[in-house]
């Protein structure tokens, strides 16, 4: 019932910065705990960065203090701020609710070299 469309990534230098953006249509979204998961090629899909819907947050190890996850109820959209980006940060973005259902979104490609 919910449509999910990542959209904001691109390429990035070691250390700089990207902001994601996942828009979400359909009804609930406020709700619902939310995740930012990221999948590079020959590896599983990891969750990087959650949000509850009491706006609690958690973040993997990898991306603790460099990653900054928020939403915006009003507008249906989740967020997430990288900054410090690492050659290890290229993957593939995705956002979906956590735990995650099976309507996952194309997804946006980050890529971080010099």
């Amino acid at each position: 019932q919910v449509h999910l469309v990542e959209s904001g990534g691109g390429l990035a230098q070691p250390g700089g910065s990207l902001t994601l953006s996942c828009a979400a249509s359909g009804t609930g979204f406020s709700i619902y705990a939310m995740g930012w998961y990221r999948q590079a090629p020959g590896k599983q899909r990891e969750l990087v960065a959650s949000m509850t819907s009491a706006f609690s947050t958690d973040y993997a190890d990898s991306v603790k203090g460099r990653f900054t996850i928020s939403r915006d109820n009003a507008r249906n959209t989740l967020y997430l701020q990288m900054n410090s980006l690492k050659p290890e940060d290229t993957a593939v973005y995705y956002c979906n609710r956590r735990p995650p259902v099976p309507s996952w979104g194309q997804g946006t490609q980050v890529t971080v070299s010099s």
